[in-house]
């Protein structure tokens, strides 16, 4: 009698759950494979919207929680978090004994549980390799590559650039992004059924959401994270300036976060700005039905590539966050110029157009991953094909 095939998923940061939450449940519900959940880094951490909570209503059992996020948000607490990570994490792959590892995306924090599975001789499967940014994430993105054994990534794109980086094309799926299926879910049934104010709370203003209003999710850049307080207040001073109806998120853990973080809140007990309301985190249903709702996203958050493409909302990317990203047509980028800001803001908010594509997937990412890892050989040994 054959036992199921153990995949462990550790989720370390609130927008890697939104991008796996369809696979994890098809894991979950597939008759051949074992889910083994483990929640670690900022996911963990209420200041940064803490995904427990969600994660759990959605119903999953979290195997293991790893506490290893150290403060100081810069460069070397960034590096000594990893570390930590990496040493937390190979005793619970030690103790759980899983049959392969998912490690999601790009976050510094990912690479720890790359190191942590592959020196243990445990097959490592990475999600949305391939890809390009403007930051330390490309790095920590190819190194995941780099130590991973199976490869599930999101376009063409990204499919042809980690054949070039030597892996084993028998071993690189394009199978689109989960969090399209997700979006897709949304794009069925796109009715704002809750009251973000009720259900989050937040902090700031209180509008009318049946009125037009935009949404902004501004993240630090670790190449240029002296820069981040700087940076944050410009879009704060066009939003602010432009009265237009506001939702601003949080910013990741990242080295500038507490940069980011103390700009907004310096801002705010400044001007008491009457048309941002801010909030940590929301459910991935509803954070994809406020924007799809919205009439814009602003910032340089990797969903105003990836979720927005799919369901058409405009985007303005500022910086370089996202340099080299694949993109639709719904995205604008600008500088950290404000005048630049406020035209693209209102620019986008009179778009018109079906700005919807398909390039990020179709909607049936999870389900097409877990076959696939229910029944490919597993394997922790490589060499380079190329």
């Amino acid at each position: 009698m054959s036992t199921k095939r153990k995949i462990c998923a550790v989720i370390t940061a609130r927008p890697s759950y939104s991008r796996v939450r369809t696979l994890l449940q098809a894991i979950k519900e597939h008759p051949s494979l074992e889910l083994q959940l483990v929640v670690a880094g900022s996911a963990l951490l209420d200041r940064y919207g803490n995904a427990v909570s969600f994660i759990e209503n959605d119903g999953f059992t979290i195997d293991e929680k790893v506490f290893m996020v150290l403060e100081g948000e810069n460069k070397t607490a960034m590096a000594k978090t990893t570390g930590l990570g990496v040493m937390e994490l190979a005793n619970v792959f030690y103790n759980l004994a899983p049959d392969a590892v998912l490690t999601i995306a790009d976050r510094f924090e990912t690479i720890a549980t790359s190191i942590a599975a592959a020196y243990q001789n445990i097959p490592l499967i990475h999600l949305q390799g391939g890809e390009v940014t403007g930051n330390i994430d490309e790095k920590v993105r190819h190194a995941n590559t780099k130590l991973a054994d199976i490869h599930f990534v999101t376009s063409e794109d990204a499919k042809e650039r980690v054949i070039k980086l030597g892996e084993d094309p028998a071993y690189v799926f394009n199978t689109g992004c989960p969090s399209i299926d997700i979006a897709s879910e949304v794009k069925e049934n796109p009715t704002m059924d809750f009251d973000p104010f009720v259900k989050y709370g937040g902090v700031g203003a209180h509008f009318n959401i049946s009125e037009d209003y935009i949404v902004v999710m501004q993240h630090p850049v670790t190449t240029e994270y002296s820069e981040a307080k700087e940076d944050v207040l410009k879009t704060l001073r066009v939003i602010d300036a432009l009265q237009i109806p506001t939702f601003w998120f949080w910013p990741n853990v990242d080295a500038g976060a507490d940069g980011t973080s103390n700009g907004i809140r310096s801002y705010r007990e400044k001007h008491n700005p009457k048309n941002i309301r801010f909030f940590k985190n929301m459910e991935p249903n509803d954070f994809l039905k406020l924007l799809m709702n919205s009439k814009c996203l602003t910032g340089n958050s990797s969903v105003g590539i990836r979720e927005c493409s799919y369901l058409g909302v405009p985007v303005v990317n500022i910086g370089t966050r996202q340099n080299r990203r694949l993109r639709g047509e719904n995205v604008v980028d600008v500088s950290y110029d404000e005048v630049a800001i406020k035209d693209a803001i209102q620019s986008q908010v009179s778009n018109s157009k079906d700005l919807k594509s398909t390039i990020y997937g179709d909607g049936n990412s999870g389900a097409e991953i877990a076959e696939i890892l229910a029944k490919i050989e597993l394997r922790f040994h490589k060499t380079i094909t190329y």
